[in-house]
């Protein structure tokens, strides 16, 4: 659900903001409105610094879990003095990396040369013999070789696939003319390049542990940055709050949950002269959100999230989709083995991952768990089938659900029970928001697809869930049918023309028919993920039988049958991992498409973008 919360407008001295904002944010209670804010130049600065920042400490952490990092004891005496020393450290390691890659290129280059020392040509050319360098294609060299030796002292120095590197022996006056590219003279062999190479690996070696005495001051680092995130914050209030009396007195607006209200009443009527007005927000107000629900919901928070709040006033439909989320999770997935794998990494995730990523452990528990029930339910196991293993014939002779011929139609159903279930939330909304009567339309739409679900849509899906007393062609379905009629036709505005209320009518009528059409249409991907998934699943299991032999069985255990087992399980096992990861991949997003899109439209969501983030010295 949504919190409730209550408006503050705070009137008070310039000269007592910045001793204000730090009681509120001693208090931890109230969120300042900062909306409109434009950052002048020296706040932009600001905010690279904390974006840096932020980005140190991220890549701190990831180096802390690097076999880079090395226990330290270097102490720092402020966040910045660490942040500054990695930054320069960080910009010596990248500098030293790029040269240790030119210096391999280098190496790579040069080792056609072989191994030469530059002294011994340096005394060459001091007693007037020179060495010049050149490179041509294999064809040519061999072919000119000898002609070239005639004229000139040629020596081979190396070859690769399709050049030959040679040097001509020869006097400082000389001129040459031969069909070859010449190459300036190497300053240093392969060996050597290497050699400086390692050289820069030792520095880095040093330099990593000067890092790790970075890493193990992320805590001062993370200080210094919520420092400038408060410091950020006050400079957000400051330049949305209103002046008044020639900027002698500061108007501000703040929020606070209707709860705990009673303590930030406390704090306003013990600090001097302050004036502060206090009530319920309107329709109108730019409200902070903040959601509350039970431990289950809470979970799908998380999902709700990458989306956006609802607008305050309206309806938290986190306790709504959940379920409905979790089971679309499962159908897509479908398979009992992956789903036990997802459960076990969930359980390890919540084991070893730290309380930044518990919900999304537990979360990750419950689909697997969902999905473990529910493949078990269809029978799939790894893609094979359980029905099969254990002695059915087939599948429809099992208590297992026949996921492939039976399921389309249920897919279907869901979607049907899902939309019908978001208007009705949408009827409940509206109702409280405007009265009952501005529900007439809704409601009447309500009734005729509910109505034509119940006679029609249940004998369909199966005949012995008919109702005898509510068929097609039975006096009530008529009535609900007529009665439904005239709220959309007739009544969906009372206070308006009946001639133009049934004009309006015809029109939703349309849009609603093609709306609705699409969005339970939209549920076939249920059937159609969990589908390509078996199959994948069941290619799999056949290339690793087919492609080792194992498929014709085992008639005696030797050698051979270990390497046809091997080969088996390495096929299962690819297979299988790229398998679980991209089905993994749709049953998270396509149940939040028909969460986000199908569901969130029919139960009239209205989404904000802000959140309730209250003012306080702890670390965010």
């Amino acid at each position: 659900m949504i919190v409730k919360m209550s408006r503050y407008d705070f009137v008070l001295l310039a000269t007592q903001s910045d001793d204000f904002i730090a009681r509120l944010r001693e208090l931890g209670l109230v969120d300042i409105t900062t909306t409109g804010w434009e950052p002048q130049e020296k706040d932009r600065l600001l905010v690279t610094d904390i974006d840096h920042y932020r980005k140190a400490i991220e890549s701190l952490g990831a180096f802390a879990d690097s076999e880079e990092y090395a226990e330290s004891t270097v102490k720092y005496s402020s966040g910045r003095e660490a942040y500054e020393a990695y930054c320069d450290l960080r910009q010596q390691k990248t500098s030293l990396q790029g040269e240790i890659a030119r210096l391999e290129k280098l190496a790579e280059e040069l080792k056609p040369w072989g191994d030469f020392e530059g002294d011994a040509r340096e005394r060459l050319a001091q007693q007037g013999v020179v060495l010049r360098y050149f490179v041509a294609q294999s064809s040519t060299y061999d072919a000119l070789a000898e002609q070239w030796a005639n004229d000139y002292t040629v020596v081979e120095i190396g070859r690769d696939s399709s050049s030959v590197y040679f040097v001509v022996v020869t006097t400082p006056a000389a001129e040459i003319v031969i069909d070859a590219q010449e190459v300036k003279a190497p300053q240093m062999d392969s060996r050597a390049a290497m050699a400086e190479a390692e050289k820069c690996r030792e520095q880095i070696s040093r330099i990593n542990l000067e890092i790790s005495g970075c890493a193990a001051n992320v805590g001062v680092i993370e200080d210094e940055l919520n420092a400038k995130l408060r410091e950020l914050q006050s400079v957000k209030i400051k330049g949305t709050a209103t002046e008044a009396a020639d900027g002698a007195l500061v108007v501000m607006e703040g929020w606070a949950e209707e709860d705990k209200s009673q303590q930030v009443d406390a704090l306003l009527d013990e600090y001097p002269d302050v004036i502060y007005l206090k009530r319920n927000p309107v329709p109108e107000d730019d409200t902070p959100v903040k959601l509350k629900n039970n431990r289950f919901a809470r979970l799908f928070e998380l999902i709700g999230a990458m989306y956006a709040l609802p607008k305050y006033g309206t309806m938290d439909l986190t306790p709504f989709f959940a379920p409905f989320y979790m089971l679309f999770f499962a159908i897509c997935l479908n398979d009992a083995g992956y789903g036990a794998i997802l459960l076990l990494g969930g359980l390890l995730l919540l084991k070893k991952g730290g309380a930044s990523l518990k919900q999304a452990a537990w979360l990750t528990v419950f689909c697997g768990g969902a999905t473990t029930l529910f493949g078990l339910y269809t029978g799939s196991l790894f893609g094979m089938s359980i029905p099969d293993m254990l002695g059915y014939e087939s599948i429809a002779q099992s208590p297992f659900l026949d996921f492939q011929n039976q399921f389309f139609s249920l897919a279907l159903a869901l979607g049907v029970v899902q939309i019908l279930f978001g208007m009705f939330l949408n009827i409940c909304l509206q109702t409280k928001l405007f009265g009952f009567t501005s529900t007439f339309g809704l409601l009447g739409w309500f009734i005729i697809l509910l109505s034509g679900c119940i006679a029609v849509g249940l004998p369909m899906l199966n005949e012995n869930l008919t109702i005898s007393w509510f068929t097609a062609s039975s006096p009530a379905f008529y009535a609900a049918m007529g009665v439904g009629a005239v709220l959309m036709l007739l009544l969906n505005n009372i206070k308006r023309n009946p001639l133009i209320n049934i004009g309006s009518g015809l029109w939703d009528a349309y849009n609603n028919i093609t709306g609705l059409l699409s969005d339970v249409l939209s549920y076939i991907r249920l059937f159609a993920i969990g589908l390509s998934g078996g199959v994948l699943a069941q290619v799999f299991n056949s290339l690793a039988m087919g492609l080792t032999g194992l498929d014709a069985g085992i008639e005696s255990f030797g050698v051979g049958t270990v390497f046809q087992i091997i080969g088996a399980t390495a096929i299962l096992l690819v297979g299988h991992g790229i398998n679980l990861f991209m089905s993994a991949i749709s049953s998270f997003v396509h149940p939040m498409r028909l969460t986000f899109v199908e569901f969130y439209k029919n139960a009239g969501f209205e989404m904000t973008t802000r959140s309730f983030e209250p003012l306080t010295n702890e670390k965010k």
